[in-house]
């Protein structure tokens, strides 16, 4: 069984030791050597990220226990978690409350 990590409590996606083909499980560990299981809905490459929760437009992504995005689409808990469903808000200048608020409301049309 492929395995991933969690590393902050505060995480809702996980990285995966190794390419994940769906359907297919993964065993996720946490630094507490604590272990769910979750079923894998899309292929995942080695190194990218499984979605632990279900995942809602404009929700943050947290990994490290660190914000590194937001979903531009809903996301399953076990899809894959990469450019295709989020959008980065790191380093970018023009990004503030009222940007991502604009954001959110255009991705929810389509």
């Amino acid at each position: 069984m492929v395995k991933a990590i969690k590393i902050n409590e505060k995480d809702n996606v996980a990285t995966v030791f190794s390419d994940v083909h769906a359907p297919e499980d993964v065993e996720v560990f946490d630094k507490k050597g604590d272990s769910s299981i979750v079923h894998v809905l899309d292929d995942i490459p080695y190194g990218h990220k499984i979605a632990l929760v279900d995942i809602t437009v404009g929700q943050q992504i947290t990994k490290y226990g660190e914000e590194i995005g937001i979903a531009s689409k809903p996301i399953a808990k076990g899809r894959h978690v990469h450019i295709q469903n989020i959008e980065s808000i790191r380093g970018r200048g023009d990004w503030n409350k009222d940007k991502q608020a604009q954001i959110i409301k255009e991705m929810n049309k389509h």
